[in-house]
């Protein structure tokens, strides 16, 4: 069933986006990512130009993720006061993001900036969590199968200045690092139009030493207000968010969010983190092998003289 989308101005299987959603709710569900990091290249693959693809998968993050979070509330894993201070970074790194990106639309520079981006922090977080994830694996099989937490307790994050209690993460920290990993977020959103749960749970656990039950629900909590800002922002400036591609989206991403949320619970979390550090490696290498591949990006730009 194929369908027009308007603003994209490309025509699409209608299950086949319902299904990317599905997919990409259930991601949302289990490792409290918004999934836009997955969804977003997987849309350029399918055709939808990244403009639009970035703009568009912001709003369907909005969705996925405040379907993930009803689960996380009604079983108290979200740290609402470390939610708020990651969402104040957020909002101001949205607004420097779509600054940047609408700077290099100007341009003519947006589609290769987002697609670098992409490759560059998905091979960085892949490669970290994927090694992580093994050694957390090893330490639990060490420990006759009981999961040792790798929280460490004191790093220099500890002795910042501005400290503030986080009841529900056991944590006494400067509000310093919270703020300025939600800033990067934020810029993340605009830019590659991603929730950011992707570099946000990983610095949650091992820079803020969160325990890992409270960080997937609290990330999820700060996710749907940054990507809700950033969406509108996109929407006012650039004009590309297309909502029949969203809608469809959307409709997937939300019953996905809630059986990934079940699943999430069955499984370890070492377990959770090494499928996820795959899943990202794989889209990595295939956007690389992309840009690798097909330089017509590249090499149009310099044929302007001649």
């Amino acid at each position: 069933m194929q369908i027009y989308l308007p603003i994209a101005e490309v025509s699409v299987n209608a299950f086949l986006l319902l299904g990317l959603g599905g997919i990409v709710g259930v991601l949302s569900g289990m490792f409290g990512v918004g999934g836009g990091f997955l969804m977003t290249p997987l849309l350029f693959f399918i055709g939808i130009p990244p403009a639009v693809a970035v703009a568009t998968e912001a709003n369907q993050i909005v969705a996925s993720s405040f379907s993930g979070v009803l689960a996380h509330l009604k079983r108290k894993t979200v740290d609402l006061r470390m939610g708020t201070v990651l969402l104040i970074g957020g909002l101001v790194g949205s607004g420097l993001g779509i600054i940047i990106f609408n700077y290099l639309k100007a341009m003519g520079q947006v589609e290769l900036l987002v697609q670098l981006c992409y490759v560059v922090f998905l091979g960085m977080i892949g490669t970290l969590m994927f090694f992580e994830s093994l050694k957390a694996i090893r330490k639990s099989k060490k420990a006759g199968g009981v999961s040792v937490p790798t929280r460490r307790k004191h790093n220099w994050v500890h002795n910042l200045p501005f400290k503030m209690k986080f009841r529900v993460s056991g944590l006494y920290i400067s509000v310093i690092p919270p703020l300025i990993v939600g800033v990067l977020v934020g810029v993340l959103a605009a830019i590659m139009g991603v929730g950011g749960g992707f570099i946000m749970v990983p610095a949650m656990i091992y820079l803020l030493g969160m325990p890992t039950k409270v960080v997937v629900g609290t990330s999820l909590f700060q996710i749907i207000f940054v990507t809700a800002f950033t969406t509108m922002l996109h929407a006012t400036t650039n004009f590309t968010v297309d909502i029949v591609l969203a809608v469809l989206l959307l409709v997937g991403g939300v019953i996905g969010a809630q059986i990934g949320t079940r699943i999430g619970v069955k499984m370890k979390a070492e377990q959770l983190r090494i499928w996820l550090a795959i899943m990202v490696l794989a889209v990595c290498g295939k956007l690389a092998f992309d840009l690798l591949v097909m330089p017509s990006e590249l090499f149009s730009l310099g044929t302007g003289g001649h």
